[in-house]
């Protein structure tokens, strides 16, 4: 039995809509996955463990933050560059604080500028791997701990990077349900007194 041509019409329509929203919504994940693995966009990698080769040669690491624009915190590296032996372990801290009269939760995003040193940016610690709440006037040293891969050195063009800028920008969040119940208890207890 064939179907007539507006039927047919409605119905490739309706297969192409949720083909495309299907890959739309596919897309986010396997670029995240797709920038971790290759180091594209700056994306960084992972381990937990140091590295076991440290070379003579050295690179500069700058620290930078920035904050989404409604995001209340004051957000800052406690250094603004450090020099390391390229896989020499090197221990970073950045400082939060929250000026306002409400607990704030925010998660950070970071990148690794040239993009050509993401793939070998490793970070075996970082506070950007959770998300971070801070009480009303609460101020904190967040420490990431990373290395630079010395397989840099033979990468075609990673051999040309002497410094490398790794930053964080930091944006709030809702409260995870813990927070947001206190919150709402202690406010409960304000309207009560």
């Amino acid at each position: 039995m064939a179907l007539d041509p507006k039927t047919k019409t409605v119905t490739q329509t309706v297969g192409v809509v949720v083909l495309m929203g299907g890959l739309a919504w596919a897309s986010v994940p396997f670029y995240d996955w797709f920038c971790r693995v290759t180091g594209f966009g700056g994306a960084t990698g992972v381990s937990e463990v140091a590295s076991e080769d440290v070379l003579d040669q050295t690179v500069k690491i700058r620290f930078d933050a920035s904050k989404e624009r409604s995001m209340p915190w004051e957000f800052k590296p406690m250094q603004r560059q450090m020099e390391l032996r390229i896989g020499e372990t090197g221990l970073a801290f950045y400082e939060a604080y929250n000026p306002t009269d409400r607990v704030v939760a925010g998660s950070a995003s970071y990148n690794v500028t040239p993009y050509e040193a993401g793939g070998f940016f490793t970070k075996i610690d970082c506070f950007c791997f959770e998300q971070q709440v801070l009480q009303p006037g609460e101020r904190v040293q967040m420490p990431v701990t990373f290395y630079v891969d010395p397989e840099i050195v033979s990468d075609r063009e990673g051999q040309y990077v002497h410094t490398i800028t790794l930053s964080y920008t930091f944006y709030e969040i809702d409260l995870p349900e813990t927070h947001a119940a206190l919150e709402q208890d202690s406010k409960n207890d304000k309207k009560l007194n």
